[in-house]
């Protein structure tokens, strides 16, 4: 008989049918009631073993994360706060789970323990919850860009540009590390190399997709990047996925705007497609901020936090706007701030970020003109601006409990004004010339953003910890399984 997915059999509007379900053993209570998980829901179904006639020696080998296959009757459930269970009259052990060493155990483990145990933590609730809501997400941003039109680009993994001129970069090589090959000048020959040339793992799909944008209008990427940044924080990964959506013919503005109707689109669709995964990590986080004072709890549950980001339109304000807001706030005066603000052209961090959407607005906030010298190269440098105090149509999207979100910008169109930016931060204008192409051939108004795939996730799940919504997290000193 072909298995049902336990997620259908609870939906199910027929009883006193003969059923099939497989799946892993969270519970065995009084030799008679399993509890069956099989991933497709967060909800089991509870199997009513006759125990009796049931061989002691199967029994035994019903344990918690053993794989079993249940055949037996729908019937409607006599406990509470379930619809149906199953009456079993065939049981089948497909694979044993010894109790003593399987370490997901129907008990309370700390996130760290689970991170040690990434491999097996997707069996317990909040894991199972955590990655099917990051799984409907990701179809979330295809679904809303084929929707509008957008062209899905899959850009290099492997690139010898470096998108944003930090130089943190993981380097990609064939050369044999213990005898590298060396040119005239005792410098590493690269020629050597795999791709003739040194490369790096992305940081950005950003300067390709513009190369797309500048003649299929409108795309998007969707895919790994990369930073070699010894960030060892809640918010930081080595490895990790963004979206990046570039537009031809879209100023600031329109940047702004697809960026928020982006963003509510999928939030949305995740609370329509989730419900249950995203109560139960609700429930989740209410009992876990129990344990902290009051002042360090969230003034809003996360289903509540969700609707606020559906309900409230974004705050667009100035970057020198926010700095006036931030110098003559409560906590900068007081100097509660770990960084405090003096003056103008400070680079923000996310306790500035935070106290603007949580405590100052109210309301997700839009940062836009930040200074030039904090912001990437590409960013289109403003008409007019006063000496010493250039800005740039940059814009960052800023949420409460997470600080950035999305970072993005207006493109420097100009060739001239480009080159010069390159050359006063040392880019090479050689190796980038195939991205100066698109300056020097039908230039035009374009922008995009970029949004960190895990960060969004981390939203929406209401966790605290970006290592606990990608299945298995890259961080500094870390890269098991």
């Amino acid at each position: 008989m072909k298995h049902t997915k336990v997620k259908d059999l609870l939906a199910s509007t027929t009883t006193l049918q003969e059923v099939n379900a497989k799946g892993w053993v969270r519970t065995f209570r009084n030799n008679q009631f399993i509890a069956l998980n099989d991933g497709s829901t967060i909800n089991n179904i509870q199997c009513v073993v006759d125990f009796e006639n049931t061989p002691d020696e199967i029994l035994k080998r019903i344990t918690t994360g053993a794989a079993v296959s249940v055949t037996g009757t729908l019937v409607p459930s006599k406990g509470a706060g379930q619809s149906f269970e199953i009456q079993v009259s065939k049981l089948d052990i497909l694979g044993d789970s010894d109790p003593e060493k399987f370490p997901m155990q129907p008990k309370k483990h700390s996130l760290e323990f689970l991170r040690e145990n990434a491999h097996l933590r997707v069996r317990t609730n909040a894991f199972g919850a955590i990655m099917r809501v990051r799984s409907v997400l990701s179809f979330a941003v295809h679904s809303y860009f084929q929707e509008k039109g957008f062209v899905y680009v899959t850009t290099p993994i492997i690139t010898g540009a470096d998108a944003e001129g930090a130089g943190e970069m993981f380097q990609v090589t064939s050369l044999p590390i213990d005898n590298l090959p060396k040119n005239e000048e005792g410098e590493i020959d690269y020629k050597k190399d795999f791709f003739g040339k040194h490369t790096n793992l992305t940081v950005s799909g950003q300067l390709e997709g513009e190369t797309f944008a500048m003649a299929l209008g409108q795309i998007y990427t969707f895919g790994p990047t990369f930073r070699a940044e010894n960030s060892n924080t809640s918010r930081h990964l080595a490895e990790f996925w963004m979206i990046e959506p570039e537009v031809a013919f879209n100023d600031l503005d329109a940047n702004m705007d697809l960026a928020e109707d982006f963003i509510q689109y999928v939030i949305k669709y995740a609370m329509d497609k989730c419900p249950e995964d995203l109560k139960f990590l609700e429930s989740r986080l209410l009992d876990e901020e129990k344990s902290k004072p009051q002042a360090e709890r969230s003034e809003m549950t996360l289903l509540e936090k969700l609707n606020f980001v559906l309900e409230n339109n974004f705050k667009r304000v100035s970057y020198t706007e926010a700095i006036d807001i931030l110098r003559d706030s409560t906590p900068n005066k007081k100097k509660k701030f770990n960084y405090i603000i003096n003056e103008w052209g400070a680079d923000l961090q996310s306790e500035h970020e935070r106290y603007l959407v949580e405590k100052h607005f109210k309301c997700p906030v839009i940062l836009f003109d930040y200074p030039a010298n904090i912001k990437a190269f590409y960013m289109r440098l403003n008409d007019n601006t006063e000496p010493g105090k250039e800005t740039v149509r940059a814009m960052d999207i800023l949420f409460p409990g997470i600080g950035e979100i999305v970072g993005g910008s207006q493109r420097e169109e100009r060739l001239d004004v480009l080159v010069e930016k390159m050359k006063a931060i040392g880019i090479d204008e050689k190796e980038l010339s195939w991205y100066l192409d698109t300056r020097r051939f039908g230039s035009a108004v374009h922008s995009g953003f970029g949004l960190g795939f895990e960060r969004l996730v981390l939203f929406v799940t209401g966790m605290t910890n970006i290592r606990d919504v990608i299945p298995f997290p890259r961080t500094p000193g870390n890269a098991e399984f």
